[in-house]
């Protein structure tokens, strides 16, 4: 853990703990002072995290006191992400709104997966499971894209010029000036209505460059289920960045 501000080791009679306990879990703290910060700013990462970001010389009392009174929104947080979950065999991870087991199979030359049986399958050195399971939700989040995308050209009238994959947290997806999409390829492991929500945020960029009200208006019209794909994005969102594939 990087060593604390040096205002926080100048004013706090006692040194803030590395860790702050929360319905019987320690999560790791981390303080950031910000000179533009004006009031205390409570983020819980992915990972588990607990980091907060103080106005200069803020007390380090101030800061634990600040924690005490929103234990129940972490404990709240935890619930939705219950902390990081490491791809191996016999793990779980969502896909298209249902669940998928990992299951190594040492002899098989091509990683697969069976929807239908809830399994991925997936071969090679046990080193390397979380990559080819990475690479595999890969090319199923591209195929479930690319139909989107189509599904909607005709509708809009428009098509971007490329369509590529990333894996940023920062954002969801991206429409450049140049028309062309990106998108976070863990967004195959969110439920259909979610992929399609983000597919039409991205596709009505194409014709509104802007989040002003036609801008929403047409994405609602190329995706009804809009609102509830931002909502689940807000509030679940964070727990498919949680999945670590090595």
């Amino acid at each position: 853990m990087p060593a604390l501000p040096a205002f926080l080791r100048r004013s706090a009679p006692q040194p803030l703990p590395e860790f702050f306990e929360i319905e019987g879990r320690a999560l790791p703290l981390r303080v950031r002072e910000h000179a533009g910060a004006r009031r205390l700013v409570l983020r819980l990462s992915p990972s588990g995290e607990l980091r907060v970001t103080v106005p200069p010389r803020t007390r380090a009392a101030t800061v634990l006191g600040f924690l005490d009174r929103h234990r129940a929104w972490v404990a709240g947080r935890l619930e939705v992400h219950p902390g990081a979950v490491r791809v191996e065999d016999g793990a779980i991870l969502p896909f298209r709104g249902g669940e998928l087991l990992v299951v190594h199979e040492p002899g098989r030359r091509a990683a697969r997966v069976e929807a239908g049986e809830g399994r991925l399958l997936v071969g090679g050195e046990r080193d390397g499971i979380g990559r080819r399971v990475a690479d595999t939700l890969k090319r199923e989040a591209r195929r479930d894209l690319q139909a989107e995308v189509d599904r909607l050209v005709p509708i809009l009238g428009l098509r971007p010029s490329a369509l590529s994959l990333k894996d940023t947290r920062s954002r969801w997806g991206s429409c450049s000036a140049e028309r062309r999409l990106s998108f976070s390829w863990r967004i195959v492991m969110a439920p259909p209505p979610v992929l399609r929500y983000l597919v039409a945020h991205e596709m009505a960029h194409l014709r509104e460059m802007n989040h002003a009200p036609a801008f929403w208006a047409l994405c609602r019209e190329l995706c009804p289920e809009t609102e509830a794909g931002r909502d689940w994005l807000r509030r679940r969102g964070g727990s498919l960045h949680a999945i670590d594939f090595g």
